[in-house]
């Protein structure tokens, strides 16, 4: 086994769909969802373009915990590593699917205002 190789991903990016939580018939809980992160850039005229990359996350145990409770929109940090799977369905069709394996998942950037509890008049926020 080569020792110089690495399967490292970081992305940061807003959470495109509510997390979808599972328990595998071990009883282990998975979490999954979808982080999509932008690019942008100037082509040869000038004009700026930008392109949308969409990348399914698996999270398992305490982390899916965590996740399970994230909501659409919300820009995510996530660290993990890439995992490749095929499997074949009912029909006997060949599926393929690449991963992030989620290691660690934060949340990014302040709090949306409607996330935030009501202030008494005169109370000050924690915030």
């Amino acid at each position: 086994m080569n020792r110089n190789s690495a399967n490292k991903v970081i992305l940061v990016g807003h959470l495109g769909n509510q997390p979808e939580m599972r328990y595998t018939t071990n009883d282990v809980m998975t979490t999954t969802f979808n982080l999509a992160t932008n690019t942008m850039w100037k082509d040869d005229n000038g004009d700026f373009q930008e392109r949308t990359d969409w990348h399914r996350i698996v999270a398992w145990r305490s982390i899916a915990d965590y996740c399970k409770n994230l909501n659409t929109g919300q820009m995510l940090y996530v660290e993990g590593h890439l995992q490749s799977r095929e499997w074949t369905d009912k029909e006997s069709v060949k599926h393929y699917i690449t991963e992030v394996v989620a290691e660690t998942v934060s949340t990014l950037g302040a709090r949306k205002k409607e996330d935030l509890p009501e202030l008494e008049e005169g109370e000050k926020s924690q915030s």
